[in-house]
């Protein structure tokens, strides 16, 4: 049921995927491998089906199991969960064996209450980042958990940050996060009708229950129809002692490509932000920086980065996408997969690979999925007058395309019916999967391009701007602002994926299929 991974040594390996998931899988070959991994467990994808089979009920030798796993990390890491002077904290993360990009759940920073918040924040001499990583766990944990909305979070957020005049998440002080972490608990009170779990046992099954459950959340529905994914397969989930990339300046996380995911160009490629936990990233909630822009900031954490990506791809035989923390200036790696990619990227690095005798020939025509073909074939802007440009972002995902704005997935499946829409939001969450199927294009004002609507965007072969931050989606009034101008419903947008550029009404484009 459960399968450990620590200090180079692994139970499992990259061919367990049907049992660790991918992202076990992953965890335990880098760790054979002696690549920096945080140490931990998996619970394999049989105690998921089980779970759902018995009508979401964890049977007792799961539960044995799984504390007994506890136990040992314990021992590993030197540190006990609950405890008031060196607790453990812990990742609670899903893992699927083939990739569903945020599809399905984490939580980050489980072990916390408001006991071991005051010893964290004592260890670590840093106040600020302790009350940040606890309400962090407070709104995963109730919107996993306990099916709370992330608006009902976010207003909070939104309020005490713009009382206290704060340009960025990073310029909140240890007393509003504080207020926040008490205006937090009080969500999860008024929703739930109960307190929000303060023993850290308690929390960890809720936890590993919720991710199984989110198997069979509507996206990952969604998403399994969408990619052909077989219904029955389950979720793993990993357990992982945390590192921390929001301690401070010399700390960070990202998501790195061994190769350009959009253009298949032999680049190292990917974003980062400093003093931020992994789901700042992924999730979009602020724009990234590239990753070039590490080898200053920190140059030995980059050159390590480059030798690991170059090692994984080497191994691995594919173009690899992995997700990195650096704590203290220390890198741990916390997942690495086949990385998603665009049609035409795909025909390039299978081309390219057989040429650097990586793959062989029957291997790239097998790599390059016919429906890939279709993307090469993506219209471009026709230059016949003169374009409005009205802003210009980040370009995620090839392709030329025109439709009326809508603001909410269900808006854009709603009005699809009528004609192309193009869904616009300030980022997109994992339930907007519906909407981002039935939208010709997406475009979001925050994100970078490894967040979230990027990397579903060009698995679905969808044009995509990302990190746009000239626009102002207002869901609420259902209105745009953007350069002097106020758009809605009736207004017409194209999005120049292969450029970046936003265009006001329907620009003429060109098919090269036909040219």
């Amino acid at each position: 049921v459960v399968y450990f991974f620590a200090n180079g040594k692994a139970d499992g390996n990259a061919s367990m995927k049907d049992t660790l998931g991918g992202k076990g899988a992953g965890l335990a070959e880098m760790t054979n491998a002696g690549l920096p991994v945080p140490p931990g467990f998996t619970i394999s994808t049989n105690a998921c089906r089980e779970y759902l089979t018995h009508k979401n009920h964890t049977s007792t030798k799961v539960n044995q199991e799984t504390f007994k796993a506890l136990a040992w990390l314990e021992r590993v890491s030197k540190q006990k969960f609950g405890s008031l002077t060196n607790p453990l904290l812990v990742s609670v993360r899903s893992g699927a064996k083939f990739s569903m990009p945020g599809m399905m759940d984490t939580i980050l920073n489980l072990g916390l209450n408001d006991k071991t918040v005051g010893t964290l924040a004592r260890r670590s001499q840093n106040p600020r980042f302790a009350w940040d990583c606890y309400r962090r766990l407070i709104q995963m944990f109730g919107e996993v958990v306990f099916k709370i909305s992330r608006t009902a979070f976010d207003d909070v957020f939104d309020d005490i940050k713009a009382k206290e005049k704060a340009e960025a998440d990073t310029d909140l002080s240890a007393k509003a996060l504080m207020e926040m972490v008490v205006c937090y608990k009080g969500i999860v009170e008024k929703e739930t009708g109960q307190a929000f779990p303060q023993e850290p046992r308690k929390q960890l099954q809720m936890a590993r229950d919720a991710v199984f459950q989110s198997w069979n959340t509507p996206r990952a529905i969604t998403y399994r129809k969408m990619n052909s994914i077989p219904y029955d397969l389950g979720t793993a989930v990993t357990v992982q002692l945390m590192v921390f990339g929001n301690m401070g300046n010399d700390c960070g996380t990202g998501v790195a490509f061994t190769r350009n995911p959009s253009t298949g160009n032999r680049e190292f490629y990917g974003e980062y932000l400093l003093n931020s936990q992994g789901e700042d990233v992924v999730a979009g909630i602020r724009t990234p920086v590239p990753i070039a822009k590490l080898r200053k900031k920190m140059p030995a954490v980059y050159k390590q980065l480059i030798r690991i990506a170059q090692r994984l791809e080497k191994h691995y035989r594919d173009m690899q996408d992995f997700e990195f923390t650096i704590q203290g200036g220390k890198l741990y790696m916390l997942q690495t997969r086949t990385g998603k990619r665009t049609g035409q990227a795909a025909l390039k690095i299978a081309h390219e690979m057989v040429k650097e005798k990586l793959i062989t020939k029957e291997e790239a025509v097998l790599r390059v999925a016919s429906g890939q073909f279709k993307q090469l074939m993506h219209p471009v802007i026709a230059v016949t007058g003169k374009l409005e440009v009205i802003a210009k972002g980040l370009p995620a995902s090839p392709g030329t395309v025109a439709g009326r704005i809508v603001f909410t997935a269900d808006e854009a499946v709603e009005k699809s019916a009528d004609g192309p829409v193009v869904l616009v939001r300030s980022e997109t969450v994992p339930d907007d999967i519906h909407g981002m199927q039935a939208a010709v294009g997406i475009l979001t004002s925050r994100g970078g391009l490894t967040s979230h609507a990027a990397v579903v965007a060009r698995s679905m072969d969808k044009c995509c701007i990302v990190g746009c931050d000239a626009i102002q989606p207002n869901e609420k009034e259902r209105t745009l602002s953007v350069e002097g101008y106020t758009l809605d419903g009736n207004d017409w947008l194209s999005l120049d994926g292969n450029t970046g550029r936003v265009i006001l009404g329907q620009a003429f484009t060109l098919n090269p299929s036909k040219g």
